[in-house]
């Protein structure tokens, strides 16, 4: 019989479940998915650091995990290890069942020492959090209660980003990617595509450096809090430096630029995010992880909106009236989700001829 665990959210409300994953307290940021699939690269995804995550989709393990060492083709990894606190589902399923599974979610969770909850109600959690907004949240297991944590209260950019510099890839041109929590995804498109890749600290100031282009990753927290980034980003767009930014990269560029960004009440986070783009009024369906949004009526007169969100109209890109610089809030590299945006990576890359 599996342990109970209570998950306690901020404004008082109480959730019982049972535990799988490893049995320990933990405390972070609630935040919902309604993705089908992909717990495996989301809960590795560093734009989940510090948050509690929960999936909608009802039964949650199925397919089990594969082992990082294993993977020839698709990496479900996005990063080296899990990076969301716990996890919250309906129903876990023990037995699963994949070609490339080598061990069940759970055991994956235990190793990495992240604990889970099922037998949640989580169709009423997730009403719960649209209707109040997204809120503090712990999870206790054996009576060990812990405080509330706000990971939006700290610099994560610089818990999830690497320390020195990395090389990827080959070819002509040189890529500067400003790493503000890049999931491996986004390295693979850009390095699949025979540029060389130069990965960088998110503060590394890139103003004094000499690259064909440069490309600032998805990350987690409030872009605000990262001044540094901010500065170094406000001096490259006053060169003619191709600029390309994704998700946090997205609300960066948007920052040194001028406009302004605000959290969401329980922002996007899903893999079927509807997105129309200005010119051309094609729409696409996206995959999403973020909690912050750039206010469209801030835009400085360089600058337009790219795309815009089909559900609630908020802001999903920006480009300078020039069209050597833009960004989008959606993950063009998916994992998981729709590859509808992969153009995005082509139409940067054709800024450097």
């Amino acid at each position: 019989m599996s342990k109970k665990a209570l998950l306690i959210l901020e404004d008082g409300s109480e959730y019982e479940g049972f535990v799988f994953g490893y049995p320990r307290s933990t405390s972070g940021e609630v935040v919902f998915s309604t993705g089908m699939v992909g717990y495996t690269e989301s809960l590795t995804d560093p734009s989940y650091y510090g948050q509690i995550l929960i999936s909608t989709y009802p039964i949650i393990g199925n397919y089990g995990v594969t082992d990082s060492k294993l993977v020839k083709s698709y990496n479900p990894f996005e990063s080296t290890k899990i990076q969301a606190k716990a996890f919250i589902i309906a129903d876990y399923s023990p037995m699963f069942d994949h070609w490339n599974a080598l061990q069940s979610l759970s055991d994956w969770m235990n190793k990495e020492k992240i604990p889970g909850i099922y037998g949640i109600d989580t169709r009423a959690l997730t009403k719960h959090l649209r209707e109040k907004g997204t809120m503090l949240g712990k999870i206790i297991v054996n009576d060990q209660d812990v405080d509330y944590y706000d990971p939006n209260t700290e610099n994560l950019m610089d818990l999830v980003s690497i320390k020195e510099p990395q090389e990827y890839g080959q070819g002509s041109k040189t890529i500067g990617l400003l790493d503000c929590g890049c999931k491996t995804s986004i390295l693979t498109n850009l390095s699949q595509r025979s540029v060389k890749v130069i990965r960088l600290p998110w503060n590394w100031d890139v103003s004094n450096e000499k690259f064909d282009g440069i490309v600032i990753s998805s990350g987690p927290g409030d872009p605000q809090t990262c001044t540094d980034i901010i500065s170094h980003v406000t001096k490259v767009l006053q060169k003619e430096t191709p600029l390309m930014g994704i998700c946090l990269g997205h609300q960066v560029i948007a920052l040194a630029s001028g406009a302004k960004t605000y959290k969401l009440k329980y922002g996007h986070r899903s893999q079927n995010q509807p997105v129309i783009q200005h010119d051309s009024k094609h729409c696409y369906v996206t995959s999403q992880n973020h909690g912050f949004a750039v206010n469209n009526d801030s835009l400085s007169d360089d600058w337009l909106p790219f795309f815009n969100n089909l559900n609630d109209k908020t802001n999903e890109g920006i480009i300078h009236k020039s069209g050597r610089a833009f960004s989008v809030q959606f993950h063009p590299e998916a994992s998981p989700g729709p590859y509808d945006t992969t153009h995005l990576f082509d139409k940067f890359l054709g800024l450097l001829k």
